[in-house]
């Protein structure tokens, strides 16, 4: 159905993340690609100062050795892709970057502030040029 899919994963909720990849292997046509990515948001400036200077390069080591635990536990072929910056600006720029006709996003359950959908999958949702699938 699919020949190129974007499923970015928080590394924080994994479960989801498996979740959304098998959907993307079983929307995903023969000789298709998965782009697997995962998003670290910077540190505001006004922050900065505070934080550890090595916290930015321990949270990407553990972005991509999360995204490299994913695939080895679901054994579905992904190329992997860490950005840095804000999550649906990322999302939409890889999706665009890709040539993607489809980009996965997982939802949490939305408190008050986001109440139909979370916040950055409201984002690439209203924002992104190719479909975009949301799991709840």
């Amino acid at each position: 159905m699919y020949r190129k899919i974007i499923v970015p994963v928080d590394c924080g909720a994994l479960d989801k993340g498996e979740k959304i990849l098998r959907k993307a292997q079983a929307l995903l046509d023969d000789g298709g690609e998965i782009v697997l990515l995962t998003v670290v948001e910077d540190v505001p400036g006004y922050l900065a100062i505070d934080v550890p200077i090595d916290m930015m390069e321990g949270a990407i080591e553990d972005g991509k050795q999360k995204l490299a635990e994913l695939q080895t536990k679901t054994g579905i072929a992904a190329c992997t892709e860490l950005r840095r910056g804000h999550a649906a600006r990322e999302i939409i720029a890889a999706a665009a970057e890709h040539g993607a006709d489809l980009v996965i996003v997982g939802s949490h359950v939305p408190d008050f502030a986001n109440y139909f959908i979370g916040a950055t999958a409201d984002r690439v949702v209203r924002h992104c040029k190719c479909s975009v699938l949301v799991d709840r």
